[in-house]
């Protein structure tokens, strides 16, 4: 059962279409987890629908309506809610499946100690970093707090840390006024979606010294 959710000021951005694209993603791959907000997202377009057409008529200017004209034949990357199958094998969102583009294991893994590792993915966004973040059975990320917005999404498995439990479609928002240390249940891996619009801050002594060189990898 899914128990934690993007608030409303979030869920009303995404839905609006005004939330970077990276943390987009998240709050879509949240979506295909939980009904409650599926049906809230569409509650919220229906009514932004309903106050367009209640706008009244702006002229534009020609450059800004040729601008827009141009940008309808340009490719866009199909990065939100579906409802598509996972492929065979695979048991992630498609929209997961998409960014990673090839088997798991076979991505570009950076450890962080024994019981992490991350892979950074490419959603388009410059200013927000968008990775899997892989915490081994029984296994924490140290703890750290943020220096901006820090969002999770559950994909398999579950942590815990100093202010409750996250199982599987779980999101939450982090800032910079909590510190936590993320730590995977004993029985099983926990893998998670982390996005980040700046570096975290290790609190820990032990790692403190890492904190100069840490910089958001955002593509």
């Amino acid at each position: 059962m899914i128990t934690h959710h993007p608030d409303a000021r979030l869920l009303n951005e995404f839905s609006s279409g005004s939330l970077p694209l990276a943390q987009s993603v998240c709050v879509s791959l949240h979506l295909n987890y939980c009904e409650l907000c599926q049906r809230n997202h569409q509650r919220l377009q229906q009514l932004g629908s309903a106050l367009f057409e209640d706008l009244a008529p702006q002229q534009v200017d020609d450059s800004l309506l040729r601008t827009v004209m141009s940008r309808l034949d340009e490719e866009q990357p199909a990065l939100s809610y579906s409802d598509d199958s996972p492929q065979e094998g695979n048991s992630y969102p498609a929209l997961v499946q998409r960014l990673m583009a090839g088997d798991y294991e076979d991505l570009d893994w950076q450890r962080i100690n024994s019981a992490l590792r991350i892979s950074r993915l490419a959603t388009g966004d410059t200013h927000n970093e968008f990775a899997l973040y892989h915490i081994k059975a029984g296994g924490s990320i140290p703890k750290h707090t943020h220096k901006g917005t820090e969002l999770t999404l559950v994909l398999d498995g579950s942590f815990s840390d100093e202010e409750g439990l996250y199982r599987q479609g779980d999101f939450l928002m982090r800032d910079a006024e909590q510190v936590h240390s993320p730590t995977a249940a004993k029985d099983a891996d926990c893998v998670c979606i982390g996005v980040l619009d700046a570096p975290i801050r290790f609190t820990a002594w032990n790692y403190r010294m890492l904190n100069p060189f840490l910089k958001l990898q955002a593509h």
